[in-house]
């Protein structure tokens, strides 16, 4: 199961089922769990983990030596959670001292072609990063997210859980729970209420987000006082509390 063709380092950790592809160097320090398919022409640098039952296409550069001018060699990682799909030419960075040396992606993701993910960012679970899809460095993916096409994201930014970007949308600042954004610079356009529904949120919480959107960004309040109202509305809702704790734990401005 794996091509004559391939290199792989005596110290490199496969299990094994593990498929790899004619032409994929893998090299020390690096750890791959059962049922990971590792297509041809395929590069990965430890340290780094790999979990259960990956696909990982051709040309891809998975955990190299990240683009940050103050890396000098340090020994930091990258981990891959399960049953993730990274499709060809995506470029997955290692964590850097600066931060906790660590770059993470989850599990259930879908990184389309060329995305990038640079050094320490942290990316959940369910999430999709459509074509091109470039974050810079620090930035924290939150679970359930979709980011359109060419979506590049400023450095720090945070995104929270169940949001969504149109395509060629600019973040520089963090994208709040549940919030659709497009633009460059990014402005908000609702929620994305069709994500609840597919994930079988009931209609009062569905009404309950509406009104929590028209007082972030519809009754020209202060966030401070947007957050006030939504505290209020945690009771009706838990799914509130998510929104809330994303607005709360901004430290670059929000979207809006």
């Amino acid at each position: 199961m794996i091509d004559s063709r391939a290199v792989i380092h005596p110290s490199a950790r496969l299990a094994d089922d593990v498929e790899v592809g004619p032409f994929t160097t893998i090299g020390p320090d690096v750890e791959i769990g059962p049922g990971t398919k590792i297509h041809s022409h395929v590069v990965i640098k430890g340290p780094t983990t790999i979990g259960r039952n990956n696909t990982i296409y051709q040309f891809s550069s998975v955990g190299e030596d990240c683009q940050d001018k103050k890396f000098h060699g340090e020994s930091t990682r990258l981990e891959i959670g399960d049953n993730n799909i990274i499709r060809e030419g995506c470029t997955l960075h290692r964590g850097t001292v600066q931060d906790n040396s660590l770059t993470k992606i989850g599990s259930n993701n879908l990184l389309m072609a060329y995305v990038h993910v640079a050094h320490d960012c942290i990316v959940g679970d369910n999430c999709i990063l459509a074509n091109n899809t470039a974050l810079a460095g620090h930035v924290v993916v939150d679970s359930n997210v979709i980011l359109g096409g060419f979506t590049t994201v400023h450095q720090f930014c945070r995104i929270g859980q169940g949001s969504m970007t149109a395509a060629q949308t600019g973040l520089f600042k963090d994208l709040p729970a549940y919030i659709m954004a497009s633009g460059n610079p990014a402005a908000p356009h609702g929620m994305n209420f069709e994500g609840m529904r597919r994930r079988g949120w009931s209609d009062e919480t569905i009404r309950t987000l509406r009104h929590a959107y028209k007082a972030i960004y519809r009754q020209n309040l202060k966030l401070s006082q947007a957050l006030e109202v939504l505290q209020g509305m945690v009771d009706k809702a838990p799914e509130i509390k998510i929104l809330v704790d994303s607005l709360e734990s901004s430290t670059r401005g929000i979207v809006r």
